[in-house]
């Protein structure tokens, strides 16, 4: 064995003793590390209890005006006069128009003169009648004449009536003449101008008066959705809102809700047969006339109320691919439970559970980040500022603990 040999030989033993106390102290920090027992992690839980909530739907509508009065020509004429502002309120009589009225005062004055003519020969018959009926039973005039008075009395009171009803066809011909808004509320723009021709045959339009306040929404829902309202109101799962006191909130185009609430009024007795879609009608009160008719806005009715109803913050929900809905559960013995639920509608920041969660369970709404399920956690109520996120402090301090852990072998090794 020459020398060149036996160096190679010690360098090998040389370096193979240095691996074997370098991996020795590795095990020996890997063991201390291996002994660090973190600490329980809090969670923010809350207890789940049963409470009533008004089970609410949101349904398309329409504003729809209470009243709506097409103010058309009852007489034949020419427009003299436009009397009111378009766009303002009116009253109920108050004037719009003013049709020439010189031919209905006319017909009026000759009505008037036809009544007064018919009385005089109601009274010129009468008295006739009158003279005869003595003279008659004496034989100094004849039976024959005394039925022919009788009849021309008869008749000339017949004429008396037909000419007052004539002058009262005349009377209202000229009223009409004045053309007035039969409600209150706001008027469009005029259909006609002065010197128009309209007529009461056409029924010429001239004016449209729509009253705003209150107004009325129209929704929509289907009717598979009614159904299952009332089996369940019928069951007693739910109860009923008592018609007339049912809220209704409106959302308007444009994303901002209507500050006034109104009320639910009916609901539709048919189906529309192309959609399947039941109406219901809302009133609300539009005291500023912010409301138009025509509008689209969206209605959040109470339909009816849950009085057990078994909620959870939406927080503390996950919903998952497919829909599905989960939550973390602590069970009595503290560890955590991944638990599967079903969900119907959202009331506030809440989720109404049907199934998957019962009264006095606790489910985790905080720290939702630092748990599995099987782990071990302390519960402690959300909103107690006991759980949650730990100091900017603490949490550096226990991120230095697992690095100088984590890190020390590296640093030996080195």
């Amino acid at each position: 064995m020459n020398i060149r040999t036996l160096k190679t030989i010690l360098w090998g033993l040389f370096v193979v003793s240095a691996a074997a106390v370098f991996f020795s102290g590795c095990g020996r920090n890997r063991a201390g590390a291996g002994a660090y027992n973190p600490p329980t992690p809090e969670v923010g839980v809350v207890t789940i209890a049963p409470e009533s909530v008004a089970l609410t739907t949101e349904l398309p509508g329409r504003l729809d005006p209470v009243r709506v009065a097409q103010v058309r020509a009852r007489v034949d004429g020419i427009v003299l006069h436009r009397e009111f502002r378009e766009g303002a309120e009116v009253k109920a009589g108050e004037v719009l128009f003013q049709i020439d009225p010189a031919p209905f005062q006319a017909a009026y004055d000759s009505a008037n003169a036809t009544l007064a003519k018919a009385e005089a020969n109601l009274k010129q018959a009468q008295a006739l009648a009158d003279r005869y009926q003595p003279l008659v039973g004496i034989n100094a005039v004849s039976k024959q004449d005394y039925d022919n008075a009788v009849s021309a009395a008869a008749q000339a009171g017949a004429d008396v009536q037909a000419a007052k009803a004539a002058l009262e066809t005349a009377s209202l011909n000229l009223s009409y003449a004045t053309v007035t808004s039969p409600i209150d509320g706001r008027i469009g723009a005029a259909l006609v101008t002065e010197g128009a021709l309209v007529s009461q045959t056409a029924a010429t339009e001239m004016a449209v008066v729509q009253q705003l306040d209150p107004i009325y929404c129209d929704f929509t829902e289907s009717s598979t959705e009614v159904l299952r309202l009332r089996r369940e109101l019928e069951n007693g799962t739910l109860k009923s809102v008592v018609p007339g006191e049912a809220k209704v909130t409106l959302l308007l185009d444009d994303g901002t809700t209507y500050p006034q609430s109104g009320k639910l009024l009916f609901s539709d007795v048919t189906v529309d047969p192309s959609s399947g879609m039941i109406t219901l009608r809302a009133e609300l009160p539009n005291p500023d006339h912010l409301l138009l008719p025509g509008m689209f806005a969206r209605g959040v009715l109470e339909q009816a109320v849950d009085a057990k109803a078994i909620t959870v913050p939406q927080r503390g929900v996950n919903v998952g691919a497919g829909g599905i809905a989960t939550v973390m559960v602590v069970g009595a013995d503290g560890k955590v439970e991944a638990r599967v639920v079903k969900i119907s509608q959202a009331v506030g920041n809440k989720w109404i559970v049907t199934d998957g969660l019962k009264a006095g369970e606790r489910v985790i709404v905080e720290g939702l980040q630092k748990v599995q399920p099987g782990m071990v956690v302390k519960p402690v109520p959300f909103g107690s500022g006991s759980a949650g996120i730990l100091p900017a402090s603490s949490k550096s301090g226990a991120g230095e603990t697992r690095r100088q852990d984590g890190g020390a072998p590296g640093k030996e090794g080195n």
